[in-house]
């Protein structure tokens, strides 16, 4: 029998025509599933972590600091997961200006 994964739990936050902010908790081993950001967004870790980045070529782990931003592009599919033994949190704000400059 196959488990299934645990799902991260995201929060909305705010939206409006310029951002879209969203706190996601993870438990151990939890996961966002597989998704696209249409926008750029900024990722601000709110715990100490070890976040594995799941997209098509394959995985790669790091570990990430509370309050030690960074920034995507938009569009690249993946899948967070939680792997480090604590739970883990961040919040992630999503650009929607960024499509209007480009």
């Amino acid at each position: 029998m196959t488990r299934q994964p645990l799902p991260a739990e995201p929060t909305s936050q705010l939206e409006d025509d310029k951002v879209i902010v969203t706190r996601w908790d993870f438990a151990p081993g939890a996961e966002t599933g597989w998704h696209r950001h249409p926008h750029d967004y900024v990722v601000v870790p709110l715990l100490d972590g070890v976040m594995r980045l799941h997209t098509a070529e394959g995985y790669h782990e790091s570990e990430v600091k509370a309050g030690v931003s960074y920034r995507r592009l938009a569009g690249v599919e993946h899948n967070v997961i939680n792997a480090g033994k604590g739970h883990f949190a961040f919040v992630e704000i999503e650009l929607k200006a960024s499509q209007e400059r480009k």
